[in-house]
């Protein structure tokens, strides 16, 4: 019976879909955990297909794809070295599992199937897996009883405690725990519940990915019996880091394992979000990207963002000008993209605009100019940026933030064309702090320069779109820090229109917000993807109808 265990965390990015790439990086850690003497590696979960996989994992060839990858890792392990805790789809019959397997000895040595499916939020698994039969006996490793659990099992009160009353020693539970602001927080109550309800120590282990609007940080780590964080592997980093488990009196502790330090607050969201660019890009196989520099803050925070995550060296910013634009903004566009070191040009928009009015005038005759002129604007832009995408391969990221996209004020085919959008789920209060952030911090993985990136009269300045003569933001929508708020309550907290007022909100002003929230979603749902950071973000979280006629009365 051993009293000692090397357990490696091999917190990885898999593709979703890049079965053969994934075995490839599956080994290679592998070999790296064999290097470091690890008796066992875990891996996320769903690694071998990737996760979420969504639909894809519906086809029977992928089906098949997954099984003969897992058979070929499992016979990996025929001659020696350290077996393996992988998670790939599995179909049995009729039911296609979220399963979890132990290779050792070249073979597979034990399955266990997921048991809670969840259903809320980004996650819609009972639509494609089936779940597993309630509670499994524990999993049996070298002379170990294991705690096998996968993601949600963790989550909920049952399966633990069942594992730890048939005799578990230590849980194992591979997760793939999206990112967003209170997730670390979140997490470790979850590991802690089960902890203290059997007093087991615990192994988490995330994967690390940004998978179109999700993204993935890591942050694995090892909690001890009494519910302690002993053990932290980084944030925002792949690493394959070794824990050494002894058992003394009859019980298991981990005695050494990864030290990293966490971050949070506006470096961990701006890290988070510069992982999510970098592999939507390299992902999807673009060059490089293409942004609108307009001497604003939020296509400025973009930029660096864009220089954080791929390099100044792929980065096209272009200045649009108008009759609108001032002089301000010509000079902090050129100045933003000189401290970023990105290729910078200026293209203007005013021969495009005076031949729609031309073209436009004899349909237009009568009516005074309005919305309708300044979007045409917007439009002639978002025509530039794809044109310079489709000639040079590059991507458009575009600019707008979350306090826009709430409450529609963006414009379709216009700022809100692209590929990609960073700032999807930052409200507008949080690009400020980030920029302020930014200019005066840096962090390892960061591809851009130290020191201020974004000039600060782009931040102290008054925000405005530009498309008409002396145009504010605040012209159109409350003050950002007001707005803010009433939308993260109406948006994440799903509070009533009273319960606001109640708080010292004017209700013409809560009523007017929630009514702009509803009739952008039309807008929304044609919108570019972009990372989710908030605990509701809009896309795969919040799924409002378009046509509707409810107002909170």
């Amino acid at each position: 019976m051993t009293d000692t265990l090397s357990i490696a965390i091999a917190q990885i990015a898999p593709v979703v879909g890049d079965i053969d790439g994934n075995v490839e990086r599956i080994r290679n850690a592998r070999a790296d955990a064999a290097k470091l003497g690890a008796d066992l590696v875990v891996f996320c979960e769903l690694v071998v297909s990737g996760y979420p996989p969504e639909d894809l994992v519906n086809k029977p060839s992928y089906q098949r794809a997954c099984r003969d990858a897992v058979n070929a890792l499992a016979a990996d392990t025929k001659s020696g070295g350290p077996a393996m805790i992988i998670g790939s789809p599995w179909r049995v019959d009729e039911a296609l599992f979220n399963a979890t397997f132990l290779l050792d000895g070249g073979k597979i040595e034990a399955i266990r199937y997921k048991v809670r499916l969840p259903n809320y939020g980004v996650f819609d698994e009972p639509r494609r897996f089936t779940p597993g039969p309630d509670y499994p006996a524990p999993t049996m490793f070298r002379g170990v009883k294991l705690g096998l659990m996968i993601c949600e099992d963790m989550w909920l009160p049952g399966a633990g405690e069942a594992l730890a009353d048939a005799g578990a020693e230590i849980f194992v539970v591979p997760h793939g725990s999206p990112f967003r602001k209170p997730a670390i927080a979140e997490r470790t109550m979850a590991a802690r519940a089960r902890v203290t309800a059997t007093g087991l120590p615990l192994i988490f282990v995330n994967q690390l990915a940004g998978q179109d609007e999700i993204l993935f940080e890591g942050a694995s780590f090892v909690m001890n019996a009494g519910g302690v964080v002993q053990y932290r592997a980084p944030q925002f980093a792949e690493t394959i880091a070794l824990t050494t488990w002894t058992k003394t009196d009859g019980h298991w502790q981990c005695t050494n394992g990864p030290n990293a330090a966490w971050v949070d607050g506006d470096e961990m969201v701006y890290r988070a979000v510069t992982l999510a660019v970098r592999d939507y890009v390299h992902k999807n196989h673009f060059k490089g990207v293409v942004i609108g520099l307009s001497g604003g803050v939020d296509s400025a925070l973009t930029a660096a963002i864009a220089v954080d995550a791929l390099g100044a060296d792929v980065v096209r910013c272009v200045m649009m000008p108008s009759r609108y634009t001032a002089r301000d903004s010509l000079e902090d566009a050129e100045q933003c993209a000189n401290l970023l070191g990105v290729s910078y040009s200026s293209i203007k928009i005013s021969p495009g605009v005076e031949a729609f009015d031309k073209m436009l005038s004899p349909s237009f005759q009568g009516r005074e100019k309005d919305v309708t002129e300044e979007n045409i604007q917007s439009r002639l832009r978002g025509v530039i940026l794809m044109a310079l995408s489709n000639k040079f391969g590059d991507m458009v990221l575009t600019t707008g933030n979350k306090s826009e996209m709430s409450v529609g004020y963006a414009t379709l085919y216009g700022d809100m064309n692209g590929g990609f959008n960073p700032l999807k789920d930052i409200y507008k209060t949080e690009v400020f702090a980030l920029c302020r952030w930014r200019n005066q911090h840096h962090a390892d993985g960061l591809l851009g320069p130290k020191g201020m990136v974004i000039p600060d009269r782009i931040i102290t300045k008054p925000p405005s779109a530009e498309l008409r003569e002396d145009q504010k933001d605040e012209d159109s929508l409350p003050p950002y820090e007001v707005l803010d708020a009433v939308l993260e309550m109406l948006v994440e907290k799903e509070m009533a229109v009273r319960d606001i007022v109640a708080k010292g909100y004017d209700e013409a002003l809560v009523r007017r917000v929630e009514h702009l929230l509803y009739v952008a979603e039309y807008k929304r749902r044609q919108a570019p993807p972009g990372p989710k950071v908030a605990s509701v973000n809009f896309g795969r979280d919040r799924r409002y109808p378009i046509t509707n006629g409810w107002r909170d009365k």
